[in-house]
C-alpha cells in the first residue's frame, strides 16, 4: 500500500519564513523607536514576546488535541488547556491594553497594532508549517523503516 505524504512547497516554506521575519522586523523597528518612557518600551517588548510564544503554544495545543481526537486519545489535561487559552488571552489583552493606553501618536499606535497582529498571524502560520514538516518527516521515516524491514524479510 502506497502512503501519500503531503509536503509544503519550498516556495510556501520560504514565504512563511520571510513573512515571519518581516513581522519580527516591523515589530522590532516599531518598538526600538517607540517614543516615551523606557518602562513602556520594556512592557511592550515583553508583551509582544509573550503574545508570540503564547501563539506558538496555542497552535501546538490545538494541533495535539486534533491529532489525539482522531486517534481516540486525550492529548492534554483540561487544566493545561485552561492554562494555554488563558495565557494566550491574557497576553493579547494585556498587550492590547498597554498599546491602547500609551500616550503616543495615533499613527504610531496603529503601526504597532498592525505589526503586532501581523506577528501573531505569521506565528500561527509558521507553527503550522513547522508542524506539517515534522509530521511529514516522521511519516517518511516510518515508510522508509517499513520498506527496509520488508526488504530484509524478502
Amino acid at each position: 500500500m502506497q502512503t501519500l505524504i503531503h509536503r509544503d512547497s519550498k516556495a510556501w516554506q520560504m514565504q512563511v519564513w520571510i513573512s515571519f521575519g518581516i513581522a519580527v522586523f516591523l515589530c522590532g523597528v516599531g518598538l526600538a523607536y517607540l517614543p516615551g518612557k523606557d518602562l513602556d518600551r520594556a512592557f511592550m517588548i515583553m508583551g509582544y514576546f509573550f503574545c508570540m510564544t503564547a501563539a506558538f503554544v496555542l497552535a501546538k495545543f490545538i494541533r495535539d488535541g486534533e491529532k489525539a481526537k482522531a486517534s481516540g486519545k486525550q492529548a492534554d489535561t483540561p487544566m493545561f488547556g485552561l492554562v494555554v487559552w488563558t495565557s494566550f488571552f491574557l497576553a493579547m489583552a494585556l498587550t492590547g491594553w498597554g498599546l491602547w493606553r500609551m500616550e503616543i501618536n495615533e499613527t504610531y499606535q496603529a503601526f504597532l497594532g498592525v505589526s503586532w497582529l501581523y506577528l501573531i498571524t505569521c506565528t500561527f502560520t509558521l507553527a503550522k508549517t513547522l508542524r506539517d514538516k515534522h509530521e511529514a518527516d516522521l511519516a517518511e521515516a516510518h515508510r522508509q523503516g517499513r520498506m527496509s524491514r520488508g526488504a530484509e524479510e524478502a
